[in-house]
């Protein structure tokens, strides 16, 4: 029986089969942050190819936090009618739809030199690039505007309909760069010790999961390694890992890199390793995610206890339907919509 078309269990949710769509930015939004027909569009396409679960791209919880100006957002209740139609089209479809809430921190748009608006926020000050214009450091009073923010924007995803969070932690932005001592030169509680750097992240798990419905699961998204010397590596990892577990995050999302400008080595399954570690170490289900591009290498990934779930993302963009022709491939029952029976062939379940 194939792993990948299994229903997977997690909390009161229950996916059709363990293939996600990972959070990846469409820089389609208004300017605004109100997602567009072209989201519309995106999303609907791959909860009908058979996607389990459905992540909108990282949306921002406060205007300062967009990676762009297109960026998606929640931090304004105008933004939510085109969210709820999002949400209601992957669900008429049989997916599961959740939301990555974010913060860009110091790679925020405001990061380009020459930018009129007020600096991007960060742990401290050092810029990104490193030729960027630099952000300035959170005091307490801002660090707890932005954790009510995450709040705010939870409580606006249950009631938009959203099955699932996801954190973002990676990628260079707010959490992950609290988490890197090459980015978070802080010298209160919020820094210094790993201890101090996951502080802030972790208090933003929390209060997301005290108002996030006990139903629901919580995804945290983290980089695994910086790539670079000092930098947050797979060691550091596997404790924040562990400690977003018992914060009531639900499964972590094993990625890589971004902080700093260093091209990491990819090949396929690249970013497995950490993930595995972090899936025996730290006890907690996670996602692999990185050059997964055939059903036999998902399917291996899944029988052999190397992870929980399989994010694919660039496959996905190139092939909506990915899904379909994963399962002919694995002799599995395929989630074909009844709109495109006619298109089976000889073989498809």
């Amino acid at each position: 029986m194939s792993l990948l078309f299994s229903p997977y269990p997690i909390r009161s949710l229950t996916l059709r089969n363990r293939i996600v769509l990972p959070p990846m930015c469409m820089y389609s939004a208004t300017e605004d942050g109100v997602a567009t027909d072209w989201h519309l569009v995106h999303y609907r396409a791959r909860a009908a190819g058979g996607v389990g679960l459905i992540l909108l791209e990282a949306t921002a919880v406060e205007p300062r936090g967009r990676i762009s100006t297109r960026d998606l957002g929640l931090w304004d209740p105008a933004q939510l009618p085109a969210l709820e139609r999002i949400v209601r089209f992957v669900h008429e479809q049989g997916a599961a739809c959740g939301v990555q809430l974010a913060h860009a921190g110091r790679k925020a748009f405001s990061a380009q030199k020459g930018h009129r608006t007020k600096p991007p926020a960060a742990p401290s000050t050092p810029p990104f690039p490193p030729d960027g214009r630099a952000p300035a450091a959170l005091d307490e009073e801002g660090l707890e505007q932005v954790a009510q923010a995450f709040v705010q924007a939870a409580r606006w995803a249950h009631e938009v309909g959203f099955d699932v969070i996801e954190l973002h932690m990676a990628h260079g932005y707010l959490l992950h760069e609290f988490l890197s001592p090459l980015a978070n030169h802080r010298t209160d509680r919020w820094g210094g010790s790993l201890e101090g750097r996951m502080a802030f992240p972790l208090e933003v798990a929390r209060r997301v999961r005290a108002v996030w419905p006990a139903e629901k699961p919580l995804f945290a998204r983290i980089s695994t390694t910086d790539y670079a010397p000092g930098g947050f590596d797979p060691d550091q990892a596997v404790e924040v890992a562990r400690q977003l577990a018992e914060a009531g995050v639900d499964l972590v999302d094993c990625s890589s890199g971004g902080l700093v400008p260093v091209a990491p080595p990819t090949y396929p399954g690249y970013q497995l390793g950490p993930a595995e570690r972090i899936r025996r170490e730290a006890g907690v289900p996670v996602g692999a995610v990185g050059l997964i591009t055939t059903p036999e290498m998902a399917e291996e990934v899944l029988q052999n206890g190397r992870a929980d779930l399989i994010f694919l993302g660039r496959e996905l963009l190139r092939h909506p339907h990915w899904p379909l022709d994963a399962a002919r491939a694995l002799g599995a029952q395929a989630p074909w919509p009844h709109q495109y029976h006619r298109a089976k062939r000889p073989g498809d379940q």
